[in-house]
């Protein structure tokens, strides 16, 4: 097996030699592994790859030649039945649709919908399941929870569920990024390093070698010679799209995020949902009590930051072109207007979407925020950060 996973790094174009390998049989012979799966990738990586642009290409051939060496715990129906959480059993309001059916529901447009609302909630007298008129659950209504509607008004639904929603009646709790993530940070800080302006500071912990060499033939003893330390200078705000769809880009965002904190001296974040708007936030606990007004950034940074907003752009159009679309509050202005604000005090700005950039088509908020953004959206791929910090150096 050990020497298939050679022959198989090699088909991959991972540049391994024999020695190397012959290092890692040593390395085994010697249980520096210690018999444990986990130990073994960490010392056939350290033995193996030379490059870290080579560790992606590493790691999906270990998964191909290892897969099954450990399996998972087996388990009896009776113990898999009683993990089901009893709500879920409960939640009965989970109507699956034919596409026939879906298509057949009514998409009533913003003010419509708003109206529709209000004459509901004046004649409703008790809770309804079902159907297609009142707020309820399980039904086609525009209005209520665990339905189908393309475009409803969502009220009492714990979690999101196909992301069709304009609005949001309840109230909804963020987490932060995590910006200590370590694991799969080492690519993206190759393409971070693109947008680079070294300059010293006053830190002097690097070795000057030529002139500690010249100073010490100078004086006829050791003279060590340090120089500042060399730090990337150029100042970078990050804004990040939490909540909603991007719960399932959590771990590629706090790998970039945390790239950056390491890459960046002078860097600033703040988060948003979906769409720009008149206020930003630095502590998801806390958002509603500490809101930073998007007009206190535009004073406050000189024009000179790079502005970076990663998000998936998927959302309903209403809340980027429609004064009150924000699906969380009622927005003065509509979200585009805050965008181009922005983008006319920090020309220099991209937009990272952590979606398949061949799916972008399919969405129609993805082409409009593109649009905004005169074309600097970029996959959250090596191949699209390197292109954001290209578009950013400018």
């Amino acid at each position: 097996m050990f020497l298939t996973f050679f022959t198989n790094l090699r088909e991959a174009k991972v540049p391994v030699t024999l020695r190397e390998y012959l290092t890692l049989m040593e390395g085994l012979d010697k249980d520096v592994a210690d018999l444990s799966v986990d130990a073994f990738y960490h010392l056939a990586r350290v033995c193996l790859v030379k490059d870290e642009r080579n560790l992606d290409k590493f790691d999906r051939v270990f998964g191909q030649t290892f897969r099954g060496v450990l399996g998972p715990p087996a388990a009896d129906d009776d113990a898999l039945l009683a993990s089901i959480p009893q709500e879920w059993l409960r939640k009965l309001a989970e109507k699956h649709l034919t596409d026939e059916e879906k298509k057949q529901i009514e998409a009533l447009g913003w003010d419509r919908l708003w109206e529709k609302l209000q004459e509901r909630l004046r004649e409703q007298k008790g809770r309804h399941q079902g159907g297609n008129k009142w707020i309820g659950t399980a039904g086609t209504s525009p209005f209520g929870a665990y339905g189908v509607n393309p475009e409803g008004i969502r009220i009492g639904q714990e979690k999101n569920r196909n992301f069709s929603a304009v609005k949001v009646w309840d109230r909804r709790e963020f987490k932060d990024l995590d910006d200590s993530v370590e694991l799969g940070t080492r690519t993206i800080k190759i393409a971070l390093r693109r947008l680079r302006t070294f300059a010293r500071t006053g830190a002097a912990d690097e070795l000057d070698l030529d002139a500690t060499i010249r100073e010490t033939a100078s004086h006829g003893w050791l003279d060590v010679q340090m120089r500042p330390e060399r730090r990337n200078a150029v100042k970078v705000l990050l804004f990040f799209d939490i909540g909603g769809s991007m719960d399932w880009h959590v771990g590629q965002v706090e790998e970039l995020f945390s790239a950056a904190r390491a890459e960046f001296k002078h860097m600033d974040h703040f988060y948003f949902h979906n769409c720009l708007y008149e206020g930003v936030w630095k502590d998801n606990r806390r958002r509603r009590e500490a809101l930073t007004p998007t007009f206190d950034i535009i004073r406050t940074y000189p024009s000179d930051y790079r502005v970076v907003f990663v998000g998936d752009a998927s959302m309903s159009p209403y809340e980027i072109v429609q004064p009150g679309g924000s699906v969380e509050h009622w927005n003065e202005e509509a979200g585009q207007v805050w965008l181009q604000r922005m983008l006319a005090h920090f020309p220099r700005a991209a937009w990272i979407n952590p979606v398949k950039e061949s799916q972008w088509g399919y969405t129609q908020s993805i082409q409009m925020l593109k649009g905004l953004m005169e074309g600097r959206m970029f996959p959250l791929t090596l191949e699209g950060l390197e292109g954001a910090m290209k578009a950013l150096r400018r």
